[in-house]
């Protein structure tokens, strides 16, 4: 059985957590950390993890009192209502709200952090199904949810899909120019955190860099592929990118041209410790460390998903995942 523990934290919010759980925890949420706001405060849950019992966050006591008793049960609701910083066992008395909350908010999830990939293979989400399955979701879980979680807004519809993953040659081939010497090349994913979705290609081969050298000049080439089902972005969302050299940081603007993004810098550099992508204001600041294994078991944990997605007998899958999948002869 599932127990929780409730406390009062320093800063005057209340939490509801089971033992160990990661979700909310942290200044900056991992990847993985699915997020549903709430009347009086938010619940989470480690997409990871599997937890079927969320984290909550409780700003207005009074207002939880609404939804605390059906996910977590009569006992967790009275030891809020008294202030009583307590450890219980989590009963709730309405599960499939809790199993429909978890799911409405692994939509939300998959509608920012889905690492949809022409490279690696993983198909973008029809927006329009997740929109549609989020405000169908969203009024099932009416008894909990509040503010724009419950007033999900439509997303527009995405053009026809890029090409697939083995049109891609992308890191290891050369943009170099006639005449010029190609002396650095490297490639890398990028933070997920630092761009809106749906711009860059959520793969570790999407971004490529490489040095060349030609009448006295050294230049530095970015290439980061662009996402599937890619729509022309406004100018103020254009990702950049930031390349670590001995000289100094290197930043540059990207421009789409095709299906991938374009920069070029000149430098006195000889070689790139690093690139990263992200667009300015977006993510953590500052800059932090990528988390490369997190990402790899997002994208295993949605492989596997859309592999279950074409048996037809998996409830939890979304539909926009079983329509993923079943457009997608590699699932």
């Amino acid at each position: 059985m599932n127990t929780v523990l409730v406390r009062e934290d320093a800063d005057g919010l209340w939490t509801i957590a089971p033992a160990g759980a990661s979700a909310l925890a942290a200044d900056v949420p991992p990847l993985d950390t699915m997020v549903l706001e709430v009347v009086g405060g938010h619940l989470g849950w480690s997409l990871l993890a599997g937890e079927p019992v969320p984290a909550a966050v409780l700003h207005d006591l009074d207002e939880a009192q609404e939804w605390l008793w059906a996910v977590f049960g009569e006992r967790v609701a009275l030891a809020v209502a008294d202030r009583e910083p307590v450890e219980l066992a989590a009963e709730p008395a309405l599960p499939a709200l809790v199993a429909q909350a978890r799911k409405l908010a692994y939509a939300h999830w998959a509608a920012r952090w889905w690492p949809a990939s022409t490279i690696d293979g993983i198909p973008a989400l029809d927006q329009r199904l997740l929109d549609t399955e989020i405000a169908t979701l969203t009024e099932a879980c009416e008894l909990i949810v509040d503010g724009a979680d419950a007033h999900p807004e439509p997303a527009p519809s995405a053009p026809v899909a890029l090409g697939r993953a083995e049109d891609y040659a992308l890191a290891a081939g050369s943009g170099a120019r006639h005449g010029e010497l190609v002396f650095g090349r490297g490639s890398g994913g990028w933070d997920w955190r630092r761009c809106p979705p749906g711009l860059v290609d959520a793969s570790e081969h999407a971004v490529s860099w490489e040095l060349t050298r030609a009448e006295g000049a050294t230049l530095v080439r970015v290439r980061a592929v662009a996402a599937p089902q890619l729509q022309a972005p406004p100018a103020h969302l254009h990702p950049r990118a930031l390349l670590d050299t001995a000289v100094g940081v290197i930043d540059t603007e990207l421009h789409l041209v095709g299906d991938t993004w374009h920069g070029t810098a000149s430098t006195k550099a000889e070689a790139v410790a690093g690139v990263q992508v992200y667009v300015p204001g977006v993510g953590p600041e500052p800059l932090s460390p990528a988390d490369h294994d997190e990402r790899a078991r997002i994208r295993d944990l949605v492989a596997a998903r859309l592999r279950r997605a074409t048996s037809g007998d998996d409830d939890a899958s979304l539909l926009a995942e079983i329509a993923a999948a079943a457009s997608d002869s590699d699932f």
